[in-house]
C-alpha cells in the first residue's frame, strides 16, 4: 500500500538519494563539457569544468584529462600535485608515473624524476620508456655512466628507440666516446637520413675530431632541410666565427634573424662576429637586442663582449 500511495501521490525519492542523483548528473555534465572544451582548444574552460567535476567526485579518468591540460598550459606544479594524487588513488598505473616523470623533467627536478621512473619500472620492468626517462634524469644529474646504462636497457627493449639512441649518443659525446656515439647516430640515420638532431650531433662530433668540412656539411644540410632550425644556424655560424669567416657568419645570422626576428642567440652571435670584424657599434646594438629578447640566457654584456674569444653559448644538446 505504501508503494501505491507514494506512486499516485507523486512522492519523490528520499532527499539523500535525490542529492546523489543530482551530484552524479552534475559530475557528468562538468566532465563531458571539459572533454569537449579540451577538444575545441579551450584549456581555460576545460580546467574549470574538470575542477568542478572533481569537487563532486574523485574520478581517475577526469584527473587524467585535467593533468593533460595542466601540462599543455605549462601549469606544471598543478600537474605534479594532481599526478601524485592519481598515483595514490590507483598506484598500479604505469602511465601515471611516466607522465609524472616527464613533468618533473620540465620542472628540472631530476631527483623526483628518478623516483617516478623507478616506480614505473617496479610496476613494469620491461617498459622501455621508463628506462629512457630514468636515463634522461641521470643525465640531468650529470651521472653519465648510469644514464648510459638505463638508455642501453631502453634500447635493448626497443631497438628502434630513436630518442634513447640520440640521448645515449649525447652522453657518449660528452664523455668523448666519439666512435660509440657515432654507432648510435648511424643507426638513427639508417632509419631516417634527414633526422635533424642526429645530423647536428654528428656535426658536433666531426667538429670535435677536427673534420670541420664534414661538420659544415651537416649543419648546412640541416638549415636546408629546415630553415627554422635555430640550432643549425647557431652551430654553422659559430663554426664560421671559429674559422674567422666573419662576413659569412654575419650573413648567416642576418638570414636567421630575418626568418625569426626574436632569435636572441642569433643577435648575440652576430654581435660577436661584428666585434671580431671591427664593427663595435653594430656589435653593441646586437648584444642589447639579444639581452632585450632573452636576458636570462644571453649574458656578459658590459659595453662589449668581456671575454671575446671563441667561447660558445650552451646548446640544446648540452655540448
Amino acid at each position: 500500500m505504501g508503494f501505491f500511495k507514494s506512486f499516485f501521490s507523486g512522492k519523490q525519492d528520499k532527499p539523500e538519494t535525490e542529492k546523489q542523483k543530482n551530484n552524479q548528473k552534475n559530475f557528468e555534465i562538468f566532465k563531458y563539457d571539459g572533454m569537449r572544451a579540451q577538444r575545441m582548444g579551450r584549456p581555460d574552460y576545460a580546467i574549470k569544468c574538470f575542477t568542478e567535476a572533481l569537487a563532486i567526485q574523485d574520478d581517475f579518468e577526469t584527473m587524467s584529462y585535467l593533468s593533460q591540460v595542466y601540462v599543455q598550459t605549462n601549469a606544471l606544479s598543478e600537474a605534479h600535485e594532481l599526478l601524485e594524487r592519481m598515483a595514490k588513488l590507483e598506484p598500479e598505473h604505469t602511465s601515471t608515473f611516466l607522465t609524472l616523470a616527464n613533468v618533473c623533467y620540465l620542472q628540472g627536478d631530476y631527483q623526483a624524476m628518478v623516483e617516478a621512473a623507478q616506480k614505473a619500472i617496479e610496476i613494469e620492468e620491461g617498459n622501455a620508456m621508463a628506462h629512457y626517462l630514468l636515463g634522461r634524469a641521470k643525465q640531468g644529474m650529470d651521472d653519465g655512466i648510469m644514464s648510459i646504462a638505463h638508455l642501453t636497457k631502453a634500447i635493448v627493449l626497443k631497438d628502434d628507440f630513436t630518442e634513447a639512441r640520440l640521448l645515449r649518443a649525447e652522453a657518449l659525446t660528452k664523455m668523448k666516446q666519439y666512435n660509440e656515439a657515432m654507432e648510435d647516430i648511424d643507426a638513427i640515420l639508417a632509419q631516417d637520413a634527414d633526422d635533424e638532431s642526429a645530423l647536428l650531433l654528428r656535426g658536433k662530433i666531426k667538429e670535435a675530431t677536427g673534420d670541420a668540412g664534414a661538420a659544415e656539411a651537416d649543419y648546412c644540410h640541416v638549415t636546408e632541410l629546415n630553415p627554422f632550425n635555430e640550432q643549425g644556424f647557431l652551430y654553422l655560424g659559430q663554426l664560421y666565427i671559429e674559422q674567422k669567416k666573419l662576413p659569412e657568419a654575419i650573413a648567416l645570422f642576418d638570414e636567421a634573424i630575418e626568418l625569426n626576428p626574436n632569435f636572441a642567440q642569433a643577435y648575440h652571435e652576430r654581435g660577436r662576429a661584428k666585434l671580431l670584424n671591427g664593427d663595435k657599434e653594430g656589435s653593441v646594438e646586437d648584444m642589447k637586442k639579444g639581452l632585450e629578447l632573452n636576458p636570462k640566457e644571453v649574458q656578459g654584456f658590459n659595453g662589449q663582449y668581456g671575454n671575446q674569444t671563441n667561447e660558445r653559448q650552451p646548446n640544446v644538446l648540452g655540448l
